[in-house]
């Protein structure tokens, strides 16, 4: 009967196991599912053990992800039955079926009290597991008084009492004002002095939950706590088992200096003297070890020690042996241990005044700030900030200036808001405060918010002996080719209050100061236009006598946006105009702005109230925040799909060095644990990766896809009928054997030139996806590689070879992707200069006997350094008027070109990040785009293009394409072609091509069938 049963019970896991899709499976559950229903109903004729065999069935369905709506009763009748298979399997299945509230559990209260109370052992440990787990207000009301008494049993085995130790402490976390714990200080005294390591690990546990609530009560705790930390590290009567890699519970250390850091103070001499005496011992006696393991337990142990040593506040010399040990730590080249240290030195600045001795350390801290790992370099930069003052505020300020070259995207927000408060708090002279705002605004425009430069404003304004310098430095900055919209506009601010001071500097003329103001126009937003507007109008009021050009000049500009669709564009033009022909009453309007009046800065204050914030925390709410529940290493995506959880999908492998990022603010709550693991949450654990590539980059195939291949090597040669493919997959040697390619892999890479997520690799192993950001003149790309078998893959090795213009670094590569997991891999991106010059990835592995090696282009490619930008017509023609022949501006008749409607090379500009600027060509069979090309040596610079076609022959089209950089203008015009005409050039290798110069003259004789009607644009060509 036995032996059928369970036969039973193997071939329905069986079946389901052997079932081919998702509706095979769920008609065999239902199946089940109606026969457990058919059995339960005639009830009276089951015995026991069927009951207890097809409620494991009811577990078995409910892990698989479907509800089950019946049997629980069945399931709580079972804790009442005599025997322990049943009686377990009772337990067991109501603890994952019933939640708190639920009403059968009421039911079963009785009973769980009974076992509780009674002798067997083993049936008190099975109903104090199902309280602790379920841990409901009405379990609490009923059994805690119960557990209680167990706990302090004198009679109970110690296996009983942790268990209940564990149980109360769920009850009274769940519901503190239930669990009458008055009057329990002697009681928790006299459980501290247990011997047995396991009940005293579990009462410290509840010690902590208890003194977190009212520390007031359990004073008597304290010395008991100090003599166990003595005993332990001491290694006093620790027994073998409870030693972990040489450390003496490692566990019960930590929760006792967590617990001790619950009170405020420590009063008594002698107590306070043996604690400190422990803690240097722990402090000596630490240090970096090849053992991973030990490492982990050890410097969990040191941190809690850390944490309580400034609890405390101990004497400087102890604090200076802290630091001391820190900077060893941020030194070594474990980023897990660099971390920690990182983020323990900046919780002593929070704490204790120690900024002198950490200021010792400020090259390794800076170091720091070009570390791979985001999080390590989130840790150094609040490091710096925290211990910044008048003494080091230069050489910190000019540190982070020079980091924003290559700062993440995600941390130049908060860099350049802490450069800026830096700047503005312990400035030596005023000057420097203006020429660190200005270079910040210069690197990181996109970053800066209002505050700063409003902030800079009212410095200039309430100083006289600021402003022509500052007026100055405006005026320099306004020479560059291409600045950021929010230097316009505190130039502009400046230039128009103060310019007139610079009257005798060369340059500075009103005359001068208008022109390089307004070829700025062009390029700004509506919401900078109002401040140039003003500025034009404060311009003009300083020039006395009038100058007849200039005024006609600004006032053109007046009339002109009088009829903008802007409200606040139109008032100001419409006011302006109608001033400025009033005399002597414009003097008095627009008179100097008079001095602000003193108050705090709004980034001084954001960055005080922060301060205060972090100071009322207690160490105990910091330390709370280092030990939130980390990451595992592998995490396994648990989304359910259509409400049940998916079977045998892929696991997701950080790695413990990547950077993930997308996310901002999580970062910063980077987690250490004692286990070691440094977790990055740039991405929340249950994030699915795999559909932010818009479902493309989900692995796919059965997990044992049938491949048929030999033992002989394997290139990455494809073998695929798709022969255009050899642009994109490099063969490494001559190979008998290959394995082909899934897909055209030309055709997914010229579609992520055109997008940035999506599949760039698939072979029967693997898949490689790519999901990108750009900005600006930086990319980062994310390589998803992802194990499509259920065998490992081994001998992981990704390299990429970069092409001059380019610099990229990519983040470390596991050696091993485990089965059916993937690994994420960032690769940061920086644009030196325009080139079509493409990267390639070296990529191999080894599956079983085989060695796979492909050679694939990533799309870093011109395009993705494009910002799209509109630009009206006066402003069009003004640009390429000043963008006169070559080689600033080449055209070239381009002929083979793919026949497309005129809609459709819209849309393909558009993809190509080129904004087509409708109603600007009178002719509609032509063209006009602009775009903005960022890179390290050309910073913005404006990029316009026509294409003219004939609807007679599509094949063939005039291009012009002009900029302020004779090397872009010819790399864009080669790379608009190459995207044009039928079959795409071969990609050049980086390391065999030498950048083509720009040419010195390109043809430019028209072709007939492309002569433009249209006189407007064909004029200025």
């Amino acid at each position: 009967m036995a032996l059928s049963g369970m036969r039973g019970l193997s071939v329905f896991i069986s079946d389901i196991r052997n079932c081919q899709n998702k509706e095979q499976e769920r008609l065999r559950v239902d199946k089940e599912l109606g026969n457990v229903r058919t059995r339960f109903k005639n009830e009276k004729g089951l015995t026991p053990y069927e009951k207890k065999k097809y409620v494991w069935k009811m577990l078995y369905i409910y892990m698989l992800g479907y509800d089950v709506d019946f049997g629980h009763m069945e399931a709580v009748s079972l804790i009442s039955a005599p025997k322990y298979p049943e009686k377990q399997v009772g337990y067991i299945v109501t603890s994952s079926l019933l939640n708190e509230n639920h009403d059968f559990l009421r039911l079963a209260i009785n009973t769980v009290r009974n076992d509780i109370i009674g002798r067997n052992e083993t049936f008190q440990c099975l109903a104090l597991t199902m309280v602790g787990n379920i841990g409901g207000r009405e379990f609490a009301e009923s059994l805690a008084p119960d557990v209680q008494k167990l706990l302090i049993s004198s009679s109970c085995r110690p296996l009983v009492r942790k268990k209940a130790a564990l149980c109360l402490l769920r009850l009274f976390r769940k519901n503190p004002d239930v669990v009458n714990v008055d009057g329990w200080a002697d009681r928790m005294a006299q459980l501290l002095d247990e011997r047995d390591l396991g009940v005293l690990t579990s009462s410290m546990s509840l010690l902590v939950a208890l003194v977190s609530n009212n520390h007031e009560a359990y004073w008597s705790c304290l010395p008991k706590c100090v003599k166990i930390l003595e005993r332990l590290a001491r290694n006093q009567d620790v027994p073998q088992e409870y030693t972990y890699y040489g450390i003496p519970s490692p566990w019960l250390q930590v929760k006792t200096m967590r617990a001790l850091q619950y009170f405020p103070t420590i009063e008594d001499p002698n107590t306070r003297k043996s604690l400190f005496e422990v803690l240097q011992r722990i402090l000596m006696g630490t240090d970096v070890v090849k053992n991973v393991n030990k490492n982990n337990a050890s410097h969990a142990v040191l941190f809690e020690a850390l944490a309580l040593v400034m609890h405390l506040d101990a004497e400087k010399e102890m604090m200076s042996q802290c630091v001391a040990l820190l900077g060893k730590f941020i030194a070594v080249r474990e980023p897990n241990i660099r971390y920690l240290g990182l983020e323990n030195m900046t919780r002593m600045l929070m704490v204790t005044d120690v900024q002198d001795i950490i200021k010792r350390h400020q090259a390794q801290i800076i170091t720091s700030l070009k570390d791979p790992d985001v999080s390590i370099r989130r840790r150094a930069l609040d490091l710096l900030y925290g211990m910044c003052d008048v003494s080091n505020a230069k050489d910190i300020v000019e540190e982070l200036l020079q980091y924003l070259n290559t700062a993440d995207f995600a941390m130049r927000e908060e860099l350049s808001l802490k450069a800026a408060i830096l700047a503005e708090k312990f400035a030596p002279d005023l000057s420097w405060y203006v020429d660190v705002i200005l270079q910040l605004i210069d690197k990181a425009g996109d970053f800066v918010s209002d505050d700063i430069w409003f902030r800079v404003v009212q410095f200039v304004t309430n100083n006289e002996d600021l402003q022509p310098y500052a007026a100055a430095k405006a005026r320099d900055y306004l020479d560059k080719p291409a600045i950021h919209e929010t230097m316009v506009k505190v130039s502009a601010h400046l230039l128009g209050e103060f310019g007139h001071l610079l009257a005798r500097r060369p340059g500075c003329s009103p005359k001068e100061l208008f022109s390089i103001l307004h070829e700025k126009l062009p390029t700004v937003s509506t919401f900078t236009i109002p401040i140039l507007l003003s500025t034009y109008a404060k311009i003009l009021m300083h020039t006395q006598p009038p100058d007849p050009e200039l005024q006609n000049q600004i006032w053109a500009i007046f009339n002109k946006y009088e009829s903008c669709i802007d409200a606040e564009i139109q008032q100001r033009a419409v006011e302006y105009f109608a001033l400025s022909r009033k005399g002597a009453a414009l003097m008095d309007i627009l008179a100097e702005m008079p001095k602000f009046p003193e108050r705090q800065s709004a980034l001084i204050k954001r960055a005080e109230d922060t301060e205060v914030d972090t100071a009322d925390q207690s160490a105990i709410k910091l330390r709370a925040q280092q030990q939130q529940m980390s990451n595992a290493l592998v995490v396994t995506d648990q989304r359910p799909v259509n409400g049940t959880p998916p079977v045998g999908q892929l696991s997701l492998v950080k790695v413990p060095s990547m950077s993930s990022n997308m996310d901002n603010s999580s970062a910063d709550q980077a987690l250490a644990q004692p286990n070691g693991l440094l977790n990055n949450v740039d991405q929340p654990p249950s994030a699915d990766l795999l559909g932010d590539l818009l479902g493309q980059l989900a692995i796919e195939g059965p997990p044992g896809a049938a491949v048929q291949f030999d033992d002989h090597a394997v290139s990455g040669l494809e073998g695929t009928p798709n022969a255009v493919d050899g642009a994109a997959i490099v063969p490494v040697g001559e190979q008998t054997n290959s394995v082909q390619p899934i897909g055209n892999i030309n055709e997914r890479f010229q579609a992520l030139c055109l997008k940035d997520s999506g599949i760039l690799y698939e072979d029967p192993f693997i898949q490689i996806g790519i999901k990108a950001e750009w900005q600006a003149h930086q990319g980062r790309i994310v390589l998803f590689l992802g194990n499509k078998n259920t065998s490992p893959l081994v001998c992981v090795q990704a390299l990429v070879l970069p092409p001059s213009h380019l610099n990229m670094e990519l983040s470390l590569v596991p050696e091993t992707i485990p089965p059916r997991a993937q690994v994420q891999c960032p690769l940061e991106v920086v644009n030196l200069r325009p080139s079509r010059d493409v990267a390639v990835l070296d990529f191999s592995y080894k599956f079983g006997t085989n060695m796979v090696n492909a050679k694939l282009r990533l799309p870093a490619i011109l395009n993705k350094f494009l910002q799209p930008i509109s630009v009206l017509g006066e402003e069009f023609f003004l640009q390429w008027r000043s963008l006169s022949g070559p080689p600033l501006k080449l055209q070239e008749v381009v002929r083979g070109v793919r026949p497309m409607p005129l809609l459709e090379m819209t849309n393909l500009f558009n993809s190509l990040r080129l904004m087509v600027c409708p109603g600007l060509d009178p002719n509609p069979n032509n063209l006009v785009a602009s775009t903005t090309f960022y890179s390290e040596s050309t910073k913005a610079m404006l990029c316009l293009i026509r294409i003219e076609t004939d609807p007679a022959d599509r094949t063939q089209l005039r291009m012009t394409v002009a900029s302020g950089d004779p090397t872009l203008t010819f790399e864009l015009k080669e790379f608009i072609k190459e995207q044009l005409v039928s079959i795409p050039t071969a990609t050049r290798a980086p390391a065999q091509v030498q950048p083509a110069p720009p040419p010195v003259a390109q043809p430019t004789s028209p072709v007939v069938s492309l002569n433009d009607p249209g006189a407007l644009l064909a004029g200025l060509l």
